[in-house]
């Protein structure tokens, strides 16, 4: 393997399956840190905040802080400070989303949350999602505002078999704006471009890890980034006939030689 500089590396069917522990996974992180190698936990999950994520990780037993944990919602707050750098007055969004997504949104003063005539709607997951909250986000992008998905998943992988994900939630507020989403979260090349700034490290200095040829895979294929597919969750090698290979493919990350 290339003496890589930084690991993105995914949660859900990488680290851990809901409850269940990854141990390959676990140990695989705690390897990074005893040869000192950079890591970020990279996920799609938008509901929990930082802190929530490093909970549930040392349930699993891996201790680790927030700044270890990158998402959708802070590749998104930067992508639209970005887009304002320009503007002199305060970023009106309208928000669809739980804790995880309000959370970062309103730890700066850019934002102000607006429901009648926002610039952006950004939809996260939203567990509680109402037809009002619909309505509020069709009507603002009718009336121009951009509309933003933090991440595409059609489908949650549960305990309770496969539930409804972000994508589904923005394609319904697609079908009736009339307006498709731009998405920030895997497999777009945004969240990428956005992490590797953050941590000052080149495309080709840096690995994905992770379980999902549609997310994570295509994440590093989009932003030509390197890519370790683990078959320990979403993904088996047999979905891989007729598809882009990618730079890895192991069983379990116990394979993995640092």
């Amino acid at each position: 393997m290339k003496d890589y500089r930084l690991f993105l590396v995914d949660l859900d069917g990488t680290i851990y399956r809901g409850k269940e522990t990854i141990a390959a996974g676990v140990r695989f992180v705690h390897r990074l840190e005893q040869a000192g190698k950079d890591y970020l936990f990279l996920t799609n999950n938008t509901t929990r905040t930082r802190q929530m994520v490093v909970d549930k990780l040392a349930l699993h037993g891996i201790k680790t802080d927030p700044d270890h944990i990158y998402t959708p919602n802070l590749a998104t707050i930067s992508y639209l400070k970005e887009q304002a750098r320009t503007r002199d007055a305060r970023i009106g969004v309208y928000l669809i989303g739980q804790i995880g997504l309000w959370h970062e949104f309103l730890q700066w003063p850019e934002f102000v949350i607006d429901e009648q005539s926002p610039d952006y709607v950004v939809v996260g997951m939203d567990t509680d999602l109402t037809y009002h909250k619909i309505q509020l986000a069709t009507t603002a992008i009718r009336n121009g505002a951009t509309f933003i998905g933090t991440n595409a998943d059609l489908n949650l992988p549960t305990d309770a078999g496969l539930l409804p994900g972000n994508g589904a939630q923005c394609a319904m507020i697609a079908a009736a704006s009339g307006q498709e989403p731009l998405f920030i979260g895997k497999p777009s090349s945004i969240i990428i471009t956005k992490v590797l700034a953050q941590k000052h490290c080149l495309q080709q200095d840096a690995l994905i890890v992770g379980d999902n040829y549609q997310t994570d895979i295509m994440a590093g294929i989009n932003s030509q980034v390197d890519q370790l597919l683990v078959t320990t969750g979403v993904t088996r090698a047999a979905d891989l006939v007729g598809q882009i290979q990618p730079t890895m493919i192991v069983d379990s990350l116990d394979e993995v030689e640092l």
